[in-house]
């Protein structure tokens, strides 16, 4: 579901990067009061894993179409709302800036629709409150799914409602949002399953990494690092493996853009546009998912288009762990010396 900046305005895309940077910059400053000092290792691995796991689109079974996990609720359970939000963000600037995934006008958007309706809406309003009794297994998977599929359609209409503002004619309100709704429940519903299963996975391994009620947790848990380092190994294999064989049909808002307009995608036109889509040309390292068809970076003969989903699934798994890990150890130390510096200001010491 990452918007192309053919789908918005310049005026609609500048508003959300806005709204976005005022999230970034709140949840920013909400990491650095959490004493978890592991949070930010947990950050890194997982959005790796986010990376890696939506690169596999699974099929939706006679529609056409494909989807794949937007991985929001994942991280809102696993992280909490704030570092969830920050770490899908990441995710999606990564996949902006060098995989020429989504527009750099849209990135606004794209880190609303994908972050902010599983962080500050699905996880607190859904997810919480069936949660907030002591947890079983069955309690656990309705939570994550109906969670998981709520977050996907108010973001599949939030982004109905971003194109309604930015004046695209070619997608009619009624007609996008009565394709947007059922396709992406479908898909929504998958990814539940998909999160369900990766958190009882974490629950069974150590429930305290969940913020949920448990009256007695086990006392053979499994230490933070090592169940870190299961979902490390499992992002490689996504990456590098199970991403060769995704399905090759048009994704949840892709089959709906063609379906309204009889064309694969909408047309990027005006200065502002066409001088975003240049820069990321420029930036991009493996616009795709893959090594360009032609030119000077072409791939050699010999490598394959799976080949470079591998790849591309790898270094972008790394980039995304890196960059998590950076952003997060930086927020942790600038802000933490801002804090020292106003506890030691006048009245202080």
């Amino acid at each position: 579901m990452h918007m192309a900046d053919a789908m918005i305005s310049p005026a609609v895309g500048g508003a959300m990067w806005a709204v976005s940077a005022a999230g970034i910059a709140y949840c920013s400053r909400k990491i650095k009061n959490d004493p978890d000092e592991s949070k930010v290792s947990l950050m890194g691995v997982l959005g790796a894993f986010v990376f890696a796991a939506q690169m596999v689109n699974f099929t939706i079974p006679a529609t056409g179409s494909s989807g794949h996990i937007g991985g929001g609720m994942l991280l809102a359970v696993l992280l909490g709302p704030h570092a969830a939000f920050l770490t899908i963000a990441s995710v999606l600037v990564v996949q902006a800036l060098f995989f020429a995934d989504g527009g750099l006008l849209a990135l606004g958007c794209n880190i609303f629709n994908l972050g902010f309706f599983p962080a500050f809406a699905a996880y607190p309003l859904i997810y919480r409150k069936i949660m907030s009794e002591d947890a079983t297994k069955t309690r656990l998977s309705a939570a994550v799914i109906l969670s998981a599929a709520v977050a996907l359609q108010l973001g599949a209409f939030s982004v109905v409602l971003q194109t309604k503002a930015s004046g695209i004619s070619e997608l009619p309100f009624l007609t996008f949002v009565a394709l947007m709704q059922p396709i992406h429940l479908a898909i929504g519903i998958v990814e539940g399953v998909l999160t369900a299963a990766v958190i009882s996975f974490v629950w069974k391994a150590n429930p305290l990494i969940l913020d949920i009620p448990c009256r007695k947790a086990p006392e053979n848990r499994i230490p933070v690092k090592i169940v870190a380092a299961v979902l490390l190994a499992a992002t490689i294999i996504i990456g590098g493996f199970l991403s060769r064989h995704a399905s090759d049909n048009p994704d949840g808002l892709e089959w709906a853009i063609t379906r309204s307009t009889g064309k694969e995608e909408l047309e990027s036109t005006g200065n502002i546009r066409k001088l975003l889509a240049s820069v990321q040309e420029k930036i991009s390292i493996l616009p795709g998912y893959g090594f360009q068809p032609a030119g000077a970076a072409a791939a050699p003969d010999s490598v394959s288009p799976e080949t470079g989903t591998s790849i591309s699934g790898i270094v972008g798994g790394s980039v995304t762990l890196a960059f998590v890990l950076i952003l997060g150890f930086a927020l942790k130390k600038v802000l933490g010396r801002q804090q020292d510096r106003v506890s030691d200001g006048p009245g202080h010491g």
